[in-house]
C-alpha cells in the first residue's frame, strides 16, 4: 500500500480523491436523510384511539411493522443511490481530474517539441487567471528564454573560437613550413622547426577534436539519409595507410545498415574508434575488426583490437574528456584525449548509445548502437 501511490499516475490519484470525496458526501448526505425521514415518519405516524386494548396493540405493531419496512425501504433504495454515486463520482472526478492537468499536459507537449532550432520562437504563453499553474508556466517560459540566451552565446563561443584558435596556428605552420624549407637553415634550425611543428599539429589537433566535441554536444544540424556501411567504408580507407604504417591489419564485415544522422560526424566517430584501435595496438601483427549491421532492429557498429590488457574498471573513464589509457606510451601520449569523448557525443546526439568491455587476450570492444529511422 505504501509503494501504490508511486505507481499510480497523477491523474488517477486525483480522479480517485475527488471521488472519494464526492462518496464520502454522498454517504453522509444520504444516512443523514435516512434518519431524518424515519425518524419523522415514527414520530408522526398518528395515534388512532378506538376499540379495547387489544385493537390498540393490533395497532401499534402494524405501526411498528410499517415504519420497519418503510426504513428498510429507503435503506435499500439509499444504498443503491450510493452505488449510482459512487460510479458517477469516479467519472466526474476524472474529468475534473483531466481539466484540471490539461495546464500541466500542454507544458509537457510544449517541452517534448523544444529543441535548439525551435528554442528561441517555442513557448507555452499559458492563458487564464493567474493562479499557480500560470505562474509555473510563466518560470518555464523565463527558464527557456535564459536557456536560448545561453545557447546564443554558446554558439557564437565556438565560432568565434574556430577562427580566432585556428588563424594562429595555420600561420605558425606556414611560417615553420617556409623556414624548413630554406636550403641555407642550419640542422639545428631545421630540427627546432620540426619540433615546433609537430608541437603545432598537436595544437591544431586538440582545437579541432574540442571544437567537434562542442559541435556533436549540440542538436544535429544536419539530419539526413545514411547508410553507415559507407559511412564504415570510408573510415577504413582513411585509417588503412596509419595502420599499415604501424604493422596492424584491419579486418571489415560490413553490412548495410541506414539511418538518419549527420555522416560528417558518424565518418569522424567511426574514424577515431579505428584510430584508437590502432593507436592501442599490439606493436606487431595486431589486429582490428570492424562490423556494421542490424542487431534486434537497431544499427550496430562494432570495432575490436588487439592489445594490452584493458581493466574492466577502467573502460567507463575512458570516455571523458582527455582520459588515456598507458598515458606514458608514445603514441597515446601524441593524442588529445577526446577521441572516445568525441564518440559519445556524437552517438547521443543521434539517439543512441555506446559502450566498451574488455576482450578476451587483451584490448577493447567498443559497440555503437543507434535506432533505425
Amino acid at each position: 500500500m505504501r509503494a501504490l501511490p508511486a505507481k499510480v499516475s497523477i491523474r488517477w490519484r486525483l480522479t480517485l480523491t475527488y471521488g472519494a470525496l464526492v462518496f464520502a458526501a454522498s454517504v453522509v448526505l444520504l444516512f443523514s436523510v435516512y434518519s431524518i425521514v424515519a425518524q419523522a415518519i415514527d414520530n408522526n405516524w398518528p395515534t388512532l384511539n378506538f376499540g379495547g386494548l387489544q385493537d390498540q396493540l393490533v395497532w401499534q405493531d402494524a405501526q411498528r411493522q410499517a415504519v420497519t419496512a418503510a426504513q428498510n425501504a429507503l435503506l435499500r433504495n439509499s444504498l443503491l443511490a450510493l452505488v449510482g454515486v459512487g460510479i458517477l463520482s469516479l467519472i466526474i472526478g476524472y474529468f475534473v481530474a483531466d481539466r484540471a492537468l490539461r495546464p500541466v499536459a500542454k507544458m509537457t507537449a510544449t517541452a517534448r517539441k523544444l529543441s535548439e532550432s525551435t528554442l528561441a520562437h517555442q513557448r507555452i504563453a499559458l492563458e487564464g487567471p493567474n493562479d499557480e499553474l500560470k505562474e509555473l508556466a510563466d518560470t518555464f517560459d523565463a527558464m527557456l528564454t535564459r536557456l536560448n540566451v545561453a545557447f546564443d552565446t554558446q554558439r557564437r563561443f565556438v565560432a568565434n573560437a574556430s577562427h580566432e584558435l585556428r588563424t594562429p596556428l595555420t600561420i605558425n605552420r606556414t611560417v615553420l613550413e617556409i623556414a624548413l624549407s630554406d636550403p641555407e637553415a642550419s640542422e639545428d634550425l631545421k630540427a627546432l622547426g620540426r619540433t615546433l611543428l609537430e608541437v603545432n599539429a598537436r595544437n591544431e589537433k586538440l582545437i579541432e577534436g574540442l571544437l567537434l566535441l562542442a559541435r556533436s554536444e549540440r542538436e544535429l544540424a544536419v539530419r539526413k539519409p545514411v547508410d553507415v556501411q559507407e559511412v564504415a567504408q570510408t573510415a577504413v580507407e582513411q585509417v588503412q595507410p596509419f595502420a599499415q604504417e604501424h604493422g596492424v591489419t584491419v579486418v571489415t564485415d560490413l553490412v548495410s545498415a541506414p539511418t538518419i544522422g549527420d555522416p560528417v560526424l558518424l565518418e569522424r566517430s567511426v574514424s577515431n574508434l579505428l584510430e584508437n584501435a590502432v593507436k592501442y595496438n599490439i606493436p606487431e601483427n595486431g589486429k582490428v575488426w570492424i562490423r556494421t549491421g542490424m542487431v534486434d532492429g537497431a544499427l550496430v557498429v562494432q570495432v575490436a583490437n588487439t592489445g594490452q590488457h584493458v581493466p574492466a574498471y577502467e573502460v567507463n573513464s575512458l570516455f571523458e574528456p582527455f582520459r588515456r589509457l598507458h598515458a606514458d606510451r608514445v603514441e597515446s601520449a601524441k593524442g588529445a584525449g577526446l577521441g572516445l569523448s568525441i564518440v559519445r557525443a556524437v552517438v547521443q546526439a543521434h539517439g543512441g548509445d555506446v559502450a566498451a568491455v574488455p576482450r578476451d587476450g587483451g584490448g577493447l570492444v567498443v559497440t555503437i548502437r543507434l535506432p533505425r529511422r
